[in-house]
């Protein structure tokens, strides 16, 4: 199972995630990033021809290090550094209050815990800095989250620890986070994956 998560699932993912609507949603997503920021779930880098000539510098989280072979091409063709600084999103190798944005993009449906790496993300952010993201979770309609409910623990072993059911505004608002902005939308395809939490949630300043 170790060589399918960690040679088979990112080359899939690759491809599967890398072009059509999901270059869309990344571009729309990635809009708005300056200065230092932190990938947390870098993968193959997907999102690196995304980045806005603002940014300084990206600092990329990913466990899965044939990413960084897959991702080779795209790092090298674009003008922003990447560097590369760890494996878990749970105890991110940065300074608090070091970066000014953090991006995820379909990462925090497979982080084991989950509440821990939002909390990480939390505290490495300057006071003000956003964190921009765009994932899959629970759906409102009770007769899907049910099936997503059900289904989860074989999308669990099937892609690499991958939530269904996960209340995304949920949690990013427990962990200290102000909701800026907030867009959720089906994607085309069936609906217990397809259900999209797609915002921005700012650290707050100090003293407010």
């Amino acid at each position: 199972m170790s060589l399918y998560r960690d040679q088979v699932l990112p080359r899939f993912i690759d491809v599967v995630l890398g072009g059509g609507e999901f270059a869309r949603i990344r571009a729309r997503v990635a809009a708005g990033l300056a200065g230092e920021v932190l990938e947390v779930g870098f993968g193959s880098g997907l999102n690196v021809p995304h980045y806005p000539s603002t940014v300084r510098r990206v600092r990329a989280v990913d466990p899965a290090t044939v990413g960084r072979k897959l991702a080779a091409k795209r790092v090298a063709a674009s003008p922003v550094p990447v560097e590369f600084v760890g494996l878990d999103g749970q105890c991110l190798p940065v300074d608090s209050a070091s970066v000014d944005h953090v991006l995820v993009t379909w990462t925090l449906c497979t982080i084991p815990d989950v509440n821990r790496a939002l909390a990480e993300i939390h505290r490495v952010l300057r006071p003000g800095g956003e964190l921009h993201f765009v994932e899959h979770g629970i759906s409102p309609e009770p007769a899907v989250s049910r099936w997503q409910d059900r289904l989860t623990p074989v999308q669990r072993r099937l892609f690499g620890g991958c939530h269904l059911n996960r209340p995304i505004d949920e949690l990013v608002g427990r962990s200290g986070f102000q909701i800026a902005r907030m867009e959720n939308y089906y994607l085309k395809g069936p609906r217990t994956v397809g259900y999209i939490f797609e915002g921005v949630a700012a650290k707050a300043c100090a003293g407010v």
